[in-house]
């Protein structure tokens, strides 16, 4: 019976934000790899940087996601991911070009900034 239990509070329900790059990546201006590895370096758990593994947070991407699932006790923040995704565009001169848009609850898009044609057409006059 304790057993039971023990493994009833050892599943604890996670949560899961995702950012997603798909634009970029497709367009070769972004590489996923060094972008998940300044999320390594740089998030911060309980106060402190390189602090992912002993707090149980994940870090994972595939070919144009990147998932950080974090345990839901721990309060992980979706406004820290936004703030080093901005921060990444910045380092990498990418920040004038592409925004960080909250696609749904737990989810983060990168996209292009739409550039009208306005200035194309006071040129001609």
């Amino acid at each position: 019976m304790p057993l039971q239990a023990k493994g009833k509070s050892a599943k604890k329900s996670t949560v899961k934000f995702v950012i997603d790059c798909a634009a970029p990546v497709d367009d070769k201006v972004l590489d996923i790899a060094s972008f998940e590895k300044y999320l390594n370096e740089r998030i911060k758990v309980e106060g402190k940087t390189g602090n992912l593994s002993q707090c149980n947070v994940v870090i994972s991407r595939d070919r144009t996601k990147i998932t950080v699932a974090s345990p839901q006790d721990l309060g992980f923040s979706k406004r820290q991911l936004k703030y080093l995704s901005k921060r990444y565009l910045k380092k990498q001169q990418l920040r004038d070009y592409l925004r960080v848009i909250a696609a749904s609850k737990n989810s983060y898009e990168l996209k292009y900034y739409q550039i009208t044609a306005g200035d194309e057409d006071e040129g001609e006059e």
